[in-house]
């Protein structure tokens, strides 16, 4: 059986409304449940990297709506295992899917720290990643091996964050579940995000970069790359170090602006060689 194909044509079937949430069968959920699986196992992925860059795997997206379209809410308790004090205040959730299962975490090296730590189902979870509560990583996305998601961390849906990653407390990693046909948000191996930085709208973040606290990361705000002497939108490339600086904007010349200077935001990125030297010479005039 090829999941690709199955997925599309039980979309081609929504989508021209021979089937919905009512009359779907038992079949269809099974079709359903297998493609959470494979997400979970990453064997499948809502975006790959091409020779041309990343490009989304519609069909992908396409399952996971289908989750939402043909399955139905009901209540879900989560708590200690039965038997309950008759007092004890049960918690109950109205959601489609339960969260994921994570019986395995433990033989696979994953740490997922107690009290809200938030996995849904449908996440792939690499090897020996560490994910601290509380934080939340939505339907699609995708964890790689010995990444660290921290503390009021949230990663959106089909977020594809690589390996061996720092995703500093307080970050928040944007999805883009639709339109089907963009690309999410991806963080490519290595890469250190620094606390509170906010990366949206299928920003790619090169593999082994740096960014700064706070750093806004979006295809609307320009990266002056010193690198390749060049202005960017949408990444950043590989080995850069980047933070957030404001540059002199040309509605500063309006004239709401008495004497114009109005500042808009950008980033911009050093490799990372000139940024350790830079760093070191501002430590040496320290010493001295």
């Amino acid at each position: 059986m090829n999941l690709k194909n199955d997925v599309s044509t039980l979309w081609d079937l929504y989508t021209s409304g021979e089937i919905n949430s009512e009359n779907r069968t038992e079949e269809h959920l099974s079709l359903l449940d297998e493609f959470l699986d494979s997400l979970e196992s990453g064997t499948t992925k809502s975006a790959e990297k091409k020779s041309e860059g990343w490009t989304a795997n519609t069909w992908v997206k396409h399952g996971i709506l289908l989750n939402f379209s043909l399955r139905k809410k009901y209540p879900i308790v989560y708590g200690p295992p039965a038997p309950l004090p008759e007092d004890f205040p049960v918690v109950v959730y109205n959601d489609i899917l339960p969260l994921a299962d994570t019986s395995d975490f433990l033989q696979r090296g994953i740490r997922n720290t107690p009290s809200a730590t938030v996995i849904r189902r449908g996440v792939h979870i690499g090897s020996n990643a560490i994910l601290m509560s509380p934080c939340f990583v939505n339907i699609g996305a995708s964890i790689g091996d010995g990444t660290l998601v921290d503390s009021n961390d949230v990663v959106g849906s089909c977020a594809q964050v690589g390996a061996n990653v720092k995703l500093g407390a307080n970050t928040v990693i944007g999805g883009v579940l639709e339109p089907v046909e963009d690309t999410p948000v991806i963080i490519e191996d290595n890469v250190s995000l620094g606390a509170g930085c906010r990366v949206t709208s299928g920003f790619v973040v090169g593999e082994g970069s740096v960014v700064a606290e706070n750093t806004l990361l979006t295809p609307r705000i320009p990266v002056y790359d010193l690198v390749s002497e060049e202005i960017i939108h949408g990444h950043i490339p590989p080995n850069r170090r980047a933070f957030t600086r404001f540059v002199h904007s040309d509605v500063g010349n309006h004239p709401l602006f008495e004497g114009g200077g109005a500042l808009k935001p950008a980033v911009v990125a050093l490799s990372i060689e000139e940024s350790t030297q830079i760093a070191a010479e501002k430590e040496d005039l320290l010493r001295k």
